[in-house]
């Protein structure tokens, strides 16, 4: 693995004053007039790939960060908390998760929570971008904690929509779970939050399975929240039971939103004793942010966000013809 000239991370940054122990300033801006800033230790690696930018960086306060695309994905400081909220509700919906996908997920956190359970017999991650398991395998070991070289664990290189269109709807996970970048304009996700994705996505399930994906960010001005509003939306096309959760990510300065399609658990119907005989009957230990308590807490939304889900115009169910992009602050 090389080295390859790019933009570096401060290169990205609006003109700030200098600060001392930062090597610069990294910018990430989610509209036209806001954005979040980050001071830059050092720059671990970068490179750029026929995919994406890969930026690994060493941030103050938060640690080691992966960036993709100038966008964050994880961080030291709070990764294990967006790791396990996508993970382990809709894996303890299911009554017996088996075999499990992973569409992304190139830094192996979501496999580390996914191999906690002791009921999982074997976890496939497809990851488009060979350079980004390669990178955070070298530099950010301790975020997949293991999972690569565990025997359960098999990786795929290549396209998750392709790999599960050739499947061709053969009923075949328990579990389906989209860790992927941003719908980013012209990168290699925005058509991994279609309806049409969706369906493909329903295919593969066995009966009683569960898919959950990351969807966005969420914000009180609903024109900023259309990524997310209509992520739900179009699962809801799709899955006959759609639940839709948060939980707040420092690193990423906000909440953080989930949304699950279930074609048969509900997994905001499980109790926190339900939650807690599961956790301890498939020997899930080592979690520092989910607990029985949280699982119900993540499914209560406030009413501006009810609202918006529901009611908000701009949101739409989205198509391979009409995908939802975020945006690239470029």
């Amino acid at each position: 693995m090389t080295n390859t000239p790019g933009p570096g991370p401060a290169e990205r940054c609006l003109v700030l004053e200098p600060a001392e122990g930062i090597e610069g300033w990294f910018i990430e801006k989610h509209a036209p007039y806001t954005g979040h800033v980050y001071g830059v230790k050092k720059t671990i690696y970068k490179a750029r790939t026929p995919f994406q930018e890969i930026a690994i960086l060493d941030l103050h306060y938060y640690g080691k960060t992966l960036v993709l695309d100038g966008k964050i994905q994880s961080s030291e400081d709070s990764e294990w908390i967006y790791h396990e909220a996508l993970v382990h509700p809709v894996l303890l919906a299911h009554e017996r998760p088996e075999r499990v996908l992973i569409i992304g997920g190139g830094e192996g956190a979501t496999a580390r929570e996914v191999l906690r359970h002791r009921t999982v017999r074997a976890v496939e991650m497809v990851e488009i971008d060979i350079m980004v398991y390669e990178a955070c395998k070298r530099f950010l070991p301790e975020f997949h904690g293991g999972a690569f070289d565990d025997v359960r664990f098999s990786l795929i290189v290549g396209d998750g929509r392709r790999f599960l269109e050739a499947l061709a709807g053969r009923p075949t996970y328990d579990v389906v779970i989209i860790d992927v970048t941003d719908p980013l304009e012209g990168g290699p996700s925005y058509l991994l939050y279609t309806r049409e994705f969706y369906e493909v996505v329903k295919s593969a399930l066995r009966p009683g399975g569960l898919m959950v994906t990351q969807a966005e960010d969420i914000n009180t001005q609903p024109e900023l929240s259309v990524p997310t509003i209509s992520i739900y939306r179009t699962a809801r096309a799709v899955f006959p039971i759609v639940r839709y959760y948060r939980c707040w990510v420092p690193s990423f300065d906000g909440e953080w939103a989930f949304v699950v399609g279930s074609t048969g658990p509900d997994p905001a119907a499980l109790t926190p004793e339900e939650v807690e005989k599961r956790l301890k009957e498939r020997g899930v230990k080592g979690l520092r942010f989910y607990t029985p308590e949280v699982h119900a807490s993540l499914f209560a939304l406030p009413k501006y966000l009810k609202d918006m889900l529901e009611n908000y115009p701009r949101g739409f169910v989205i198509e391979d013809g009409r995908p939802v992009y975020v945006y690239s602050g470029s």
